[in-house]
């Protein structure tokens, strides 16, 4: 039912709505059911006012977990997924990322690599954020992986800014290898000021920079949830 009404708001306003932004926001509607309806799963965002309604910029987030992605649709802002060119071919799921015009990667193949920096760079050209992990897969615990250049290289290209945004709690949605959805969940998505790439001379700065904030910001948050 959720695909058919993704359907139905494809059709009638993709007329006028040539970024897509209405089924994008639906699709974050679908997405966050999963907390609508579940009392044990509680999502807390922080620092949405960070995020453009309008305007290019390169999202970057560290990936724990599946549940990222339910978790990131709760930011209801307009972006671009990068994803892997496997999830498209998901029923329903799948469906609807085509239909949302979201941009497939093939991780490895270098030729979809370079298609999808050259996607990504027209919809930053026409000022609709993307979003990305620049680990490229999930952690296993926890703990973030080495990041990679792609996110970075756009924004320095581009001359947009690189918003970090920290994920914690989400390991327990639906952790790397997991197939069984924890029964509570509690995340936080922190989503913190735009870096300016245009301060930085090279790709590895600025990809070590955003990562180091990251891990920082990571840390921090973990820390409180520790305590509290």
């Amino acid at each position: 039912m959720l695909f058919l009404g993704a359907v139905v708001v494809w059709a009638l306003t993709t007329p006028f709505d040539r970024n897509g932004l209405v089924l994008h926001l639906y699709s974050c509607f679908w997405a966050q059911l999963y907390f609508y309806v579940n009392p044990l799963w509680h999502l807390k965002v922080d620092g949405r006012e960070h995020l453009p309604w309008k305007g290019a910029a390169v999202l970057v987030s560290n990936h724990e977990s599946l549940g990222d992605i339910l978790v990131l649709f709760g930011l209801y802002r307009p972006f671009k997924w990068v994803s892997k060119a496997a999830n498209f071919k998901l029923p329903l799921i799948g469906w609807n990322m085509h239909l949302n015009r979201y941009v497939p990667l093939v991780r490895g193949d270098k030729a979809s690599i370079l298609k999808m920096l050259a996607q990504s760079e027209a919809w930053l050209a026409r000022g609709v954020p993307i979003l990305m992990f620049p680990e490229g897969t999930r952690s296993e615990d926890g703990q973030l992986k080495p990041f990679k250049d792609g996110a970075f290289a756009l924004a320095l290209k581009t001359q947009c800014p690189v918003i970090p945004i920290v994920l914690t709690g989400t390991a327990r949605t639906l952790p790397k290898h997991g197939l069984v959805l924890e029964t509570s969940a509690h995340c936080h998505v922190q989503v913190m000021p735009p870096v300016d790439p245009s301060g930085f001379q090279d790709v590895a700065a600025l990809r070590d920079h955003v990562r180091d904030l990251i891990v920082a910001e990571k840390a921090r948050l973990e820390a409180l949830s520790t305590r509290a």
